[in-house]
């Protein structure tokens, strides 16, 4: 059994911030502590760099299958696991749709022999499966989703009222929900395509997919889960008012979770001048005093999570006019380092990052062993250096599109090592080896 003896870091986990040694043996972590020894252990040496769990990202499109000239498991997950991500749960939007027991079962396997970070898939629901999407197993399927889906006439499910009855009056496993008034959105539209035709600006995308379409569905689907209290997850809060309808109390209590991304956190309106297509995004990027109150709900414990919703696209879909540009962008490769530039500006506490991009996942989840640096959990690790900075350039990406809006951004810090599941397997801007992630597992009860 591999054994790592990690000495000399400053672990960040739990709300605290101390120097410690850790101990893991195979793949988990056997003891915590201050100055422990073990001679048959390989000894790291951190040298006062920070030692985190590794980022649990709950909304990805790894377009694999059936999309994969835009990524695959296997480079998302390599990026992924380069930027300090170290599980993931993607999207049932790929070709075909996730929508049997049957294929949701091929993404597994195909992520066993591909990914290098630990997975797990969303069941999709639409129209046609609702039958079928309630029978998946709670205790190896993360949840279910309309994400990236459409249930009928192009709209998602938080604009037909009376499917949500039919669901969150069923289901028994957790529900998480993209929140947007498709009609809202339509009247935006045509407005603009009156004013413009086919030249809409890229500038006028969060004006389309306003605030008022998010938090209008978000109020809907709010009113309709308390009749129900079934758990409901929320992907993707976007807006200031949307925040506000959120509770800040303890997540065990909680049936309602909400989480906030990354782009909302660090990109606003005003970065469309420079950046364009490469963060549209659906949510799309608001203004200002949309991502402050997103912060302060992160803080508050208002919102509980935060993701990426990294959503590859070909550099040629994200050209053209507003209506051809494929919304989604790249994020996992460097999630993490944007959040710590927030940390560096007094935006977010270093503590906050891991507890909404670790801890409350694997809460909001209920995962198995996963989220923590613990005794006995799997060692999914990440090494952060500190007064590191640099710059990202097109060719240090690993992305399989070859783009990223982080392109060109300075950051002050860099993720030194990655565990997953114990495996050292990344270390220095290297790959030390094939060893795959593995299938998260969840308690039966949410």
């Amino acid at each position: 059994m591999k054994k790592y003896l990690i000495t000399n870091a400053l672990l960040i986990n739990e709300g605290q911030t101390k120097p410690s040694d850790v101990l893991i043996a195979g793949e988990r972590i056997e003891r915590i502590g201050n100055e422990i020894s073990d001679a048959n252990a390989q000894v790291i040496d951190f040298q006062g760099n920070y030692l985190i769990p590794g980022m649990i990202d709950d909304q990805v499109h790894f377009r694999d299958p059936g999309l994969t000239y835009k990524a695959d498991i296997h480079t998302e997950s390599k990026a992924a696991v380069a930027g300090g991500i170290t599980s993931f749960m993607d999207m049932p939007n790929t070709i075909p749709n996730t929508l049997t027991r049957a294929l949701l079962e091929e993404k597994y396997q195909l992520a066993a022999q591909k990914s290098l970070a630990n997975y797990s898939f969303f069941m999709g629901v639409t129209a046609s499966n609702l039958e079928e999407a309630l029978r998946v197993d709670n205790e190896s399927v993360c949840g279910i989703t309309d994400d990236g889906l459409y249930l009928e006439k192009q709209e998602i499910l938080a604009n037909n009222p009376e499917y949500l009855e039919k669901l969150f009056s069923r289901a028994e496993t957790l529900v998480a929900l993209h929140s947007e008034d498709d009609s809202v959105i339509r009247r935006n539209l045509q407005q603009y395509q009156q004013a413009y035709g086919d030249q809409i600006p890229i500038a006028l995308h969060p004006a389309i997919r306003s605030s008022e379409a998010c938090e209008t569905a978000t109020r809907r689907v709010l009113d309709i889960q308390k009749k129900y209290n079934n758990r409901l997850h929320f992907f993707h809060i976007s807006t200031a008012a949307e925040a506000k309808l959120f509770s800040p109390e303890p997540i065990e209590k909680k049936r309602v979770t909400a989480e906030a991304c990354i782009h909302h956190l660090c990109f606003t309106d005003a970065d469309y001048e420079n950046v364009g297509s490469k963060i549209m995004w659906n949510p799309s990027v608001k203004s200002e005093e949309d991502r402050v109150e997103l912060l302060k709900a992160l803080q508050d414990g208002r919102l509980d999570i935060i993701a990426t919703d990294h959503a590859p696209h070909s550099l040629e879909e994200k050209t053209g006019n507003y209506l051809q540009i494929k919304s989604g962008a790249l994020m996992v490769q460097h999630a993490i380092l944007m959040l710590l530039e927030l940390v560096g500006r007094g935006e977010l506490a270093l503590t906050t990052l891991v507890d909404k991009t670790s801890h409350r996942v694997a809460d909001c989840y209920k995962m198995v062993d996963r989220g923590y640096i613990r005794e006995g959990y799997f060692a999914d690790l990440v090494e952060v250096a500190p007064s590191a900075p640099w710059e990202v350039k097109t060719q240090s990406l690993l992305y399989k599109c070859g783009w990223s809006p982080a392109v060109g951004r300075r950051f002050s810090h860099q993720i030194k090592r990655t565990f997953v599941s114990g495996n050292l397997c990344f270390q220095d801007g290297k790959f030390t080896n094939g060893q795959t992630g593995k299938r998260l597992q969840f308690h039966k009860i949410r």
